[in-house]
């Protein structure tokens, strides 16, 4: 799968440096494999969660919140935000 983009996620880490590790992570296993449905990608990551037509992934031993539209017939993952807990639970990302 392609991530769009890779630029969120360093962005993200330049605030948050010990993000950068698991958000790399998370992307190498992304772009190493080709996810075709909601049960494959849940197999990989366990802590996946969809909520309307977003992906919410826990990140970094769920102190991150990877936000991601994932578009399984191009293989392709938009992110749409990476935020700490705190500001998830804000809920200003949800649509």
């Amino acid at each position: 799968m392609k991530v769009i983009s890779n630029r969120a996620l360093r962005g993200f880490a330049t605030d948050h440096p010990q993000a950068e590790a698991p958000l790399q992570g998370w992307r190498r296993v992304i772009e190493k494999n080709r996810f075709t449905s909601w049960a494959e990608l849940k197999a990989a990551f366990n802590t996946v969660d969809k909520v309307g037509e977003l992906a919410v992934f826990d990140i970094g031993g769920n102190k991150y919140r990877l936000i991601a539209y994932i578009r399984f017939e191009k293989q392709i993952v938009y992110i749409k935000a990476v935020l700490t807990h705190r500001d998830y639970d804000k809920g200003t990302w949800k649509p």
